[in-house]
């Protein structure tokens, strides 16, 4: 055991994302020391696949109170005002941060900071500054390398948290309850280590591997939010999983996002011309002014359950997302990525439309929190898309997500710093004596390529309750056989990751059984209308037994 006092212990951030950087590099710069961990490469996280930019409330022709209204007409009735407001407020000074980190943004002498701004789906105006078509991976590298230089920034890679270190492991009783550190794996060296903490931050991202087709990376597997769940936490609104409309839609390709951006520019959904093309519709008829006067740029919800909608009408298995007419040398300069890759694939889309399809994308709940990134376990904070704090309601509008991890970053650090020291208790190692290497893996595989037919399958973009009901009995099933592997067969990144996968699976189906109207981005058609009056879906944990 180890006893350390909180001057002396650091504070752990799970996950190298923007919002674990962006909690590290605050803390790191009032002198606190900071691990950071990351259970892959640190370049693959979630940030770095944002193509599309980050909302910054800057132009003449906007106000925050706009930004806020268009929040929450995305979220359907469940933002909280007062969060929207908040992180609407401090959207330029998160811009401005990160252009003082290095950012590159794209520039335009005659903008708001000296930046380029475009729109997406949802805006009322044009409040999305950007790199290119490379947003998350221009604001990610520079952020990386501040935190790499940073002396009080330790980072490890390959590095994955198992969980969280409670009173129930130091068998205390008529404690108050604390987080007090984490017991992580160090992947290379197959060995769990004891990690001892002033505070946990979990920045892990979304739950988008919990489905077959999504444009998540494998980083996407809800580790901190089934973390907090095991150790106490409430989480909320884990039913509103966002679908993203537009997936490229290629066999050597599965998860590469074509960004809202391109529709904010002009492109437009077509289906498939199946013998009725005309020489004004080349490639098919264009069907989205018939589900939302916003056509387009209605949000994402709405855009995702139209091209379901008329792919199962139509038996197709994609929709065209045509931009042909924008031009090349427009599609170069300002999406060279989607340009560059999907000519790799054979995909001129300056020349040809596209193929997509819509699929899982974004994590509207999570664990909740306040606007400090405060859970309900003290000691235990979490930012970014693994959180509830109200901003996204039961739809995230557009380029909200990276701004929520910037502002709520900040107020997080500032929070950790100012909170009061204690001793860190001392911290049992991690207990191996009872367990055994596993034989077949075979057994995780499968396991995990169930469930993810299962999730996509029952629990997607439509939804009927015999279909849930269905989905959670056998989630039951699985969760009994990975527990019981779990407790028998020393613990690998894979077998964590679909222990948590399980957990984040029963808890976004239990939250979908539990709301009887659609709305949003949860649409049953058991219910399809949608109530006057509604509130967030809040979970809390019964008391049960857990493996440790």
């Amino acid at each position: 055991m180890q006893t350390l006092t909180d001057a002396a212990a650091p504070v752990v951030v799970v996950g190298a994302g923007l919002a674990g950087l962006t909690v590290a590099l605050h803390l790191a710069a009032q002198g606190q020391d900071v691990v950071v961990l990351a259970k892959r490469n640190l370049h693959e996280g979630a940030t770095a696949w944002a193509q599309g930019g980050i909302v910054g409330v800057l132009g003449s022709d906007d106000s925050v109170e706009s930004h806020v209204r268009d929040t929450q007409d995305a979220g359907a009735g469940l933002v909280d005002e007062q969060t929207a407001r908040f992180i609407a407020e401090h959207s330029p000074e998160a811009i401005e941060w990160l252009v003082e980190q290095g950012v590159p943004f794209s520039p335009d002498p005659s903008g708001p900071l000296g930046l380029h701004l475009t729109r997406e789906g949802g805006h009322a105006v044009r409040r999305i500054a950007h790199a290119a078509d490379a947003t998350g991976r221009a604001i990610h590298e520079a952020l990386l390398a501040r935190a790499r230089a940073h002396p009080k920034v330790t980072l490890r890679e390959r590095w994955m948290a198992v969980d969280l270190i409670t009173e129930r492991h130091l068998k205390r009783e008529g404690v108050p309850p604390r987080c007090h550190g984490v017991y992580a794996l160090d992947i290379d060296r197959q060995r769990v280590e004891t990690l001892p903490a002033r505070a946990v931050v979990l920045a892990t991202g979304g739950v988008g591997k919990t489905y077959r087709y999504t444009t998540n990376p494998d980083t996407a597997t809800g580790d901190g939010i089934a973390m907090a769940w095991r150790a106490g936490c409430r989480v909320a609104n884990m039913e509103f999983i966002q679908f993203h409309p537009t997936c490229l839609y290629h066999p050597q390709e599965r998860s590469f996002l074509i960004t809202e951006a391109l529709r904010g520019e002009g492109a437009v959904l077509r289906l498939p011309a199946n013998g009725h093309a005309t020489p004004e519709e080349p490639w098919g008829p264009r069907f989205m002014p018939a589900h939302d006067e916003r056509a387009e740029l209605a949000p994402r919800d709405i855009v995702a359950r139209a091209i379901d909608f008329e792919m199962k009408k139509h038996g197709v298995d994609h929709v065209w997302l045509d931009a042909t007419h924008l031009g090349e040398a427009f599609l170069k300069e300002h999406f060279p990525t989607i340009h560059a890759r999907c000519m790799s694939l054979g995909i001129d889309i300056a020349r040809q439309p596209i193929p997509v399809v819509p699929a899982a994308h974004y994590t509207c709940g999570g664990v909740v929190t306040d606007l400090e990134g405060r859970s309900d376990l003290p000691g235990l904070y979490a930012v970014g898309e693994a959180t509830y704090t109200g901003l996204h309601g039961a739809n995230r509008l557009a380029s909200n997500s990276l701004l929520e991890c910037v502002v709520i970053g900040r107020t997080c650090a500032t929070s950790i710093l100012k909170s009061a020291q204690a001793a860190v208790p001392p911290v049992p190692a991690w207990d191996e004596s009872l367990v055994e290497s596993a034989d077949e893996q075979v057994v995780i595989s499968h396991n995990w390529d169930e469930l993810r037919l299962l999730m996509w399958n029952y629990v997607g973009i439509v939804r009927t309750t015999k279909r849930l009901e269905r989905a959670l009995h056998r989630i039951e099933l699985l969760r009994s056989e990975i527990d019981d592997y779990y407790a028998n067969f020393r613990v690998t990144r894979d077998l964590l990751e679909l222990r948590n996968l399980v957990e984040c699976a029963e808890l976004i189906v239990r939250s979908a059984l539990v709301r009887h109207e659609s709305r949003g981005l949860h649409y049953s058609r058991d219910f399809p209308q949608t109530l006057p009056v509604s509130f967030p879906t809040v979970l809390t944990r019964p008391a049960r037994s857990s493996a440790a």
